[in-house]
């Protein structure tokens, strides 16, 4: 696969359907591994954290999440295909694993979301086997005993596919740590995805999306948790790209 980097961040230029014959491919090999979604906020952090970098070069799939990061690449010279989101894989997967006979386990959010997330999707997709779901509990990835109970119950369900929804950079860090032990097959972050589908959050209208302005609908409606991210930390990415674009120019 083409691969291209912004910040260093390795990003892979793949369409939907190019992204699930590589998803495909790796569930029948039966090599455990884990995709990546990347944003602006993950470009940022990776320039002042080595093992949330490390976690981008080991995860086998890197896929744009979000308008600027397309904006950023096409400014470079490298033009990405597609955005593809965790909010959007999130259904693409479920259509996927219903269609082939995989099983989805659902780990993550806030109690009974997971299992709202569960049932909306196995309405929509008929069919879809759901492996398990689970909702850790708060601070699970900081107790030894309660970090492996949380992987046993992955490892006893056996899961062609896990969805976590723990939170970034968080689910990116545990994944990396511990995607050979949960004993499912593809691991992916999804963020916020599951209070989506359950219907807990409503997500940016599709234009704002493609607009790039999704962080703003975000922003306006959690401000306390995302001012800082959004207003503080992410004006990080502007001479971010600027350094590679001078870079790129300077061949």
């Amino acid at each position: 696969m083409e691969t291209i980097r912004i910040g260093g961040v390795p990003i892979h230029n793949v369409t939907l359907d190019e992204t699930i014959e590589v998803i495909d491919a790796r569930i029948r090999a039966r090599r455990p591994g884990f995709i990546l979604t990347p944003n602006v906020d993950h470009v940022c952090l990776c320039q002042k954290d080595p093992e949330f970098l490390a976690a981008y070069e080991a995860g086998f799939l890197s896929v744009a999440d979000g308008m600027p990061l397309l904006w950023a690449a096409r400014l470079l010279g490298a033009p990405l295909k597609q955005k593809i989101s965790g909010s959007d894989l999130i259904y693409w997967l479920s259509a996927f694993a219903a269609e082939r006979g995989y099983s989805v386990f659902f780990f993550g959010a806030a109690p009974g979301v997971a299992e709202e997330t569960a049932r909306r999707l196995s309405e929509r997709y008929p069919g879809l086997r759901v492996a398990g779901v689970y909702c850790p509990p708060m601070g699970f990835d900081k107790d030894p005993e309660r970090n492996e109970e949380a992987m046993a119950i992955i490892r006893a369900a056996a899961p062609d596919i896990c969805l976590l929804a723990i939170g970034s950079p968080r689910q990116e860090r545990w994944i990396f740590r511990h995607h050979e032990q949960t004993g499912a097959i593809v691991h992916v972050g999804v963020g916020a995805s599951f209070d989506f589908v359950a219907g807990v959050q409503k997500r940016a209208p599709v234009w704002m999306q493609y607009a790039g302005l999704e962080w703003v609908w975000r922003l306006a409606h959690d401000p306390v948790r995302l001012a800082k991210r959004y207003l503080v930390d992410d004006l990080a990415f502007l001479p971010i790209v600027w350094k590679d674009w001078r870079a790129a120019r300077n061949g």
